[in-house]
């Protein structure tokens, strides 16, 4: 595989229906979805450049591997908290090759050159990927029913 590129979702729409699948297949039933379609409108919505929600693709040789979000909020009930990395997933053959800190990194870079200081995320079960990648646990949630982590990570300006 040649190099891993990171682009905007917006740049590459042909992806879409490929990550609605993935997406849906990973949390669809948690999130209550009955069809990969109703996925499809969420990522419809992150095709933007300039305000969020933001999505990005890594891609290599026109084929897609993975995604990630800058997002104003995640979780309902604690919009106190923003803005979130959300949506973090590389499809099963890719994992393990970097390419999911490779787009959490730009996730990180694209808050700070919006002078975003501190970002959030949680997850069910990545804490201690995410702990290597810098993120600290800030509080238990819960989350359709399953307990969650939301963690933080202060983003440095210089």
């Amino acid at each position: 595989m040649r190099r891993v590129r990171i682009s905007y979702l917006i740049e590459h729409p042909e992806y879409i229906p490929q990550l609605a699948q993935w997406l849906f297949e990973q949390w669809g039933s948690t999130l209550g979805e009955k069809t990969p379609e109703a996925r499809t409108k969420g990522l419809q919505a992150h095709m933007n450049r300039d305000k969020l929600p933001i999505a990005w693709v890594a891609h290599a040789n026109g084929q897609l591997l993975g995604t990630a979000a800058l997002r104003v909020d995640e979780l309902e009930g604690r919009e106190d908290l923003t803005p979130w990395l959300g949506g973090v997933f590389v499809g099963s053959h890719f994992r393990r090759r970097g390419i999911g800190a490779v787009l959490c990194a730009t996730v990180e870079d694209q808050a700070r050159s919006r002078r975003i200081h501190t970002l959030y995320l949680f997850t069910l079960d990545k804490q201690a990927w995410y702990s290597r990648l810098g993120w600290t646990v800030l509080a238990p949630y819960v989350w359709h029913q399953r307990p969650v982590d939301i963690m933080c990570k202060q983003l440095s300006t210089a």
